[in-house]
Order: structure tokens, then sequence, then C-alpha cells
């Protein structure tokens, strides 16, 4: 036990004197592995980033490690670029039968829950100035949480839209808002106040706007006439986001939020604009970016800290909760098309990420740094003026030491709400038909009569199917079969972009050119991930020479779909020689193999199920012998009738 508990303490005092290069190694390290677990345990990743931040902060300081100008120029940077990345993915056509409720929750439901969460946080004690404050700050919702919960949900599109849209409008919202009231708290009360407030809000705008359309409209001539090299895309938008945020922030103060946001949603609605690559680039650095300010901003909290707003944070949050948000959204919402399931829905998704942890931290900042400048201008003043600038002093410090406590609190907020919404949500989502904790839904590319009959397997058992052509006659089958269907090209934007994929866990390609669904493989890839995209196997790969001249690169195609695989054409000629799709009940009795003695070797396994799931079997899948009902292409045998075939 002293052997354990002296490594430990070695352990502790490697940590404590690292400097800022290991501190960074090591915060990137654990951001990294923190998303990995949390991806593996399905829970929300920012809840054991903030737990390994917090744990990390109590052994390295990062401002001791870093230093606080350092520290927060990088969090205003960071923050910036995670806007960026938000906005570039907004599509003004996906709002375009939700135009009224987005711009009913980015206002209307913003301005009641700014009162609400104003009236809360004075009932916990804060002062009105402060709790104006929190207010402002705590009507984000932000992309750093809804991302990662609606990638492990995949709701509807309208919800999925409506989400979006709000996460990351209202958070450069919320950040001005909070200007706005830290600029009335500065200038006094009366009319300078409101003169003052009035002036910074078109400033702000006028920035913001002015910055933001000047250079997306430089990008965009840029990008057409070919001017930057693909290979400096992807780092030329990271400079031209971080330049906007920190260019704006300089002529007028923290416009930068808004700026990048409206950069963003410019340059995404370009139509002549292909940006799916610096998308991917940009998405990539954003699940390290989130990971590293998570940890670094939770290291800044101390126990005791926690301790002292415990009690009135608990409250707060149930207020929050329990009455901000619903009648937030029901005020907001009134009179909108949003069906009630959607508006019960929304008002159940509310959780905080890192701008409201961002923004709480510089503005506790910015109220002692406030106070030390009037404490300052006091000494060289005198007489009356002196007088006024040493009581305005002693205030700015007092609403200081109470906007320090708003630190833990919100990072409370953060952690709670993260777990009341991302935990509870799924499940709530899933009783008003709205989306899918663990979705079953497979999407065939193709109508061929094989693809038809296995999907209507799939239908009776339970499991929800799509079947998307080109050729709207090619899906005359599936329509009589009842069968759900999209007429749509695969590559079509409108099919990589904006068709609904509630509850869909998987894509098969089977259509008769193998790049058309290698192509769509790889696009979907994106939306599902690898381990969810299938292709039927590729033509050439029957070719036993192996000619690597011939051989499509592995890169580029998906995984060989069924056990074993085929290609289109083998499996058209299978099923034109009378091999139809069955479904059979594997038992002790009646396992595989006597399953595959009784069929024949030209027997095509493709799907196992088992408790309302459903695996779709690949050339290396390996299917459990018995326990589980199996669809497969089979050719009848007349003599023996094997036990629960469909």
């Amino acid at each position: 036990m002293s052997l354990v508990s002296e490594t430990w303490r070695t352990i502790l005092d490697a940590l404590a004197g690292v400097g800022p290069a290991e501190y960074l190694a090591i915060v990137v390290v654990l951001a990294v592995v923190s998303q990995w677990a949390a991806w593996q345990v399905r829970l929300p990743s920012i809840l054991i980033l903030l737990l390994i931040g917090f744990g990390l902060g109590q052994v390295i300081a990062p401002e001791d490690v870093l230093g606080r100008d350092v520290l927060f120029g990088g969090v205003t940077i960071a923050v910036g670029v995670i806007l960026f990345e938000g906005a570039l993915s907004l599509r003004l056509r996906h709002v375009r039968d939700l135009g009224k409720p987005v711009w009913r929750l980015c206002s209307v439901t913003v301005l009641v829950a700014w009162a609400l969460i104003t009236a809360a946080a004075l009932l916990v004690g804060f002062a009105f100035e402060v709790a104006l404050l929190v207010g402002a700050i705590l009507v984000v919702t932000g992309p750093t949480v809804i991302a990662p919960i609606l990638r492990s949900l995949r709701p509807t599109r309208r919800i999925a839209s409506l989400l979006r849209w709000e996460g990351i409008v209202v958070d450069p919202i919320g950040a001005v808002l909070a200007v706005l009231v830290f600029t009335g708290v500065l200038a006094g009360g009366g009319g300078d106040a409101v003169g003052q407030i009035v002036l910074t809000l078109g400033a702000t705008i006028v920035v913001a706007f002015g910055i933001a359309l000047v250079l997306g409209w430089t990008l965009t001539q840029l990008m057409l006439r070919h001017a930057i090299p693909d290979f400096l895309h992807g780092v030329t938008f990271l400079a031209a986001a971080v330049g906007a945020m920190v260019g704006s922030n300089a002529v007028q103060s923290e416009s930068g939020l808004l700026t990048v946001t409206v950069l963003g949603v410019y340059l995404g609605n370009q139509p002549r604009l292909h940006l799916e690559h610096v998308a991917e680039f940009s998405e990539h650095l954003q699940v390290l970016l989130v990971g590293i300010l998570f940890i670094v901003l939770a290291g800044r909290i101390s126990p005791s800290q926690l301790a002292d707003v415990a009690v009135p944070a608990l409250v707060f949050l149930a207020l929050l909760v329990v009455v901000v948000r619903p009648v937030s959204i029901a005020l907001g919402l009134w009179g909108t098309k949003v069906t009630s399931e959607e508006k019960r829905l929304l008002a159940f998704m509310a959780p905080r990420g890192i701008v409201a942890a961002a923004v709480t931290s510089i503005f506790a900042l910015e109220f002692a740094h406030a106070a030390e400048s009037a404490a300052a201008a006091a000494q060289d003043a005198s007489g009356e003026r002196a007088q006024e600038l040493l009581a305005t002093s002693e205030e700015l410090s007092r609403l200081a030491t109470e906007a320090g406590e708003m630190v833990p609190l919100v990072f409370i907020v953060i952690v709670c709400t993260v777990a009341i919404y991302g935990l509870g949500v799924g499940r709530l989502a899933e009783r008003l038909g709205l989306a899918s904790t663990t979705p079953q839904g497979i999407i065939f590319v193709g109508g061929q009569q094989w693809v038809v009959d296995a999907a209507k397997m799939l239908e009776e058992q339970g499991i929800t199917t799509l079947l998307v052509s080109r050729d709207y006659a090619k899906l005359a089958r599936a329509r009589m079969a009842g069968l759900t269907t999209e007429t749509a090209n695969i590559l079509s934007d409108y099919a990589v972009k904006d068709m609904d994929l509630a509850g869909m866990g998987s894509l098969i390609a089977c259509t008769d050119s193998d790049e058309v669904n290698a192509t769509a493989a790889r696009e979907f890839a994106h939306v599902l991930g690898r381990a969810g995209v299938y292709q039927v196997r590729r033509t050439e790969e029957n070719d036993v020479r192996r000619d690597r001249r011939r051989q499509a690169a592995g890169h580029l195609s998906a995984q060989s779909v069924f056990l074993p695989s085929r290609t289109h054409e083998e499996m058209a000629s299978l099923v034109a020689s009378g091999m139809q799709v069955k479904r059979t009940r594997l038992t002790e009795e009646f396992d595989l193999d006597a399953f595959l003695a009784h069929y024949g070797e030209e027997t095509v396994l493709m799907f196992t199920l088992r408790d309302g799931e459903v695996t779709v079997l690949h050339s290396g899948s390996k299917p459990p012998r018995s326990g589980v009902t199996v669809v497969a292409l089979v050719r009848e045998r007349d003599e023996v009738t094997p036990p629960s075939t469909s």
C-alpha cells in the first residue's frame, strides 16, 4: 500500500512541475482519449472531459502553466473556430419550411429565456447586474454540446435543423447580450447607459457584418477563380476565421463570435463553392478543440468554489430545466407550425456548452479589470471625481466578487444540463417518434426484386428501411409492397445533405455501377460511419490475376456486403435462377450449419436479427450459430421444410 501511495505521490510531483509543452501534450492526449472512451460507453463526451479537466486542474493549474493572457487568448480563438465550423454546416434551404420557428427560437425564445434566467439568478442571490449577465450568457446552447448529441441521436431533419440553428446562431447572440449588459454596468444607470448600449449594439452589428461579408465575398471570388490551391483550402479558411475573430474583437469588443458566425453562414450557402473537404478539416479540428477547451477551463475550478455555490446552483439548475426552457419554448414557438411532439423535445433539449464556459470566465475577469482601472484612475484624479471613481471601483469590486461565483455555477449548469439532456433526451425522442438512440434502419440504394424482398422481410421484423433510386419506375415494386422509397440520385446534394435519415444506421449500395456504389458509401460514411456503409462486391474483384492496375484502391471502396459477397450481376443471376429471400429462425436443433447444409453452398447470408436489432453480414462477419433469425437468399428445397422459415 505504501508503494502505491509513494508511486502516486511521485506522479503528482512530476505533473506539478510540467512546463507548457508537456501540459499541452497531456491535455491533447486526454482530450482524444476522453472522447473515445465516451463513444465506447455511449456517454456525452463533455461529462468525461469536464471530470478529467477538473481532476487535472487540481494538480496542474492551467493559468500557472500558460499564463492568464495566453490562456484566454487561446480560448477566444478556439471558440471562434468552433463556431465558424458549426456555421459552415448551416444551410438556408434546410429551414425553408422552418423560417418562422428558427427566427422565433433566435429572438423571442432568447428574450424570454434571458428574462427568466435573470429572475432565477436574482432568486438565488445574485445582484441585479450580475443576474442580467448570467441570463445573457446562459441563453446559449451551442454546437459543442448539440452536435455530439445529434450524432448519436440521429433525429428527424426538422428537429436537427432547429437545434443546429438555435445552437449556432444563439451563441454569438448570448455573447453580444453579455457585452451590452457589461457596457450598461460600466456606463451606470440612466440615459447615458441606454445610449451607450445602443451605440455598442449598432457598432457590433456593423463591424461583424461588414468584416464577415467583405471577407466572405473575397474568399468566394478567390475560390471560384482557383486562386487558392486545394491543399491550402482548409488552412486558408481557418486563417480567415481566426483573423476575422481577432480583428473584429480589436475593432469592437466581443463582436468576433458574431463575425465568424455570419462568415460561416455566408460561405456555407454559396452555391458554387464545394467546401466538403474544408468542412471535414474543420470538423476534425473542432473535435480536438472542444476536448482541449473543456479540460483546460474545467481545470480552473477548485472543489471549494464548487462547494460554495452548490446549493444555489442546484436550485438555479432546477429552475432552468423545469421552468425556463419549457416556458421559453412554449412562448417562443407559439403560433408556429412546429408540432407538439417537436415542441416537447425542444423543451427538453438545452445543454450548455463551451461558449457559456468561456464567456463566463472572460467577463468575470473583465469586472475585476474594470475595478482595477477605476481604482487606478481614482489615484490620478482629485476632488469629487476621485471620490466618484473610488466608489465605482468599490462597486465593481463587489460585482467582480459575485461574478467570480458565476464561473463554478455555470460549470455546474454545464455538467448537469449535459447529463440531464444528453442522457434523457434519447428515450423521450424515441417515445415521440422523432429519433432513435440505437438506429437500426437500413438504406438500400437500388430497387431490384431481391432488395424489395429483403426490405420487406426486415420491415416485418420492425426494422425501418428506405429504398433510394434515381429511377421512379424501378421503385414501383417497392411502393406496391408498402415500403418507404425516395426517388433521388444517391450522389445528389439533396441525398447527401438533405435526405431525412432519422432512425437509419446502415447503407447498402447495390446499384449496377460499382463506382456509384463506392462513392455513395464514402459520402454516407461521414454520417453513418465507415462501419455502417456497405456495397455489393466490385465486379473486378473476380479477376483471379489480382492485377493492381485494374483493382480499385482499398480506401475507395466500402465493405463488401453479405456472406459470401456477391457482385450486382451475380445477385441478379441468382435471383433469375429461382433463388428467393427467406427468413429462418436458427435454433440448437436447426443451427447455421444445418441451415447451410439444407440450402446448399449457393446460399447468400444477408442479415441476422435478434431482440429487435439487425446485423448486416459482410465479408468479415462471423454469424452466430443459433439464437438468431437469419435473412438469406436461398434456393428453395422441396424435400425438407426447415422450422420457422417464411
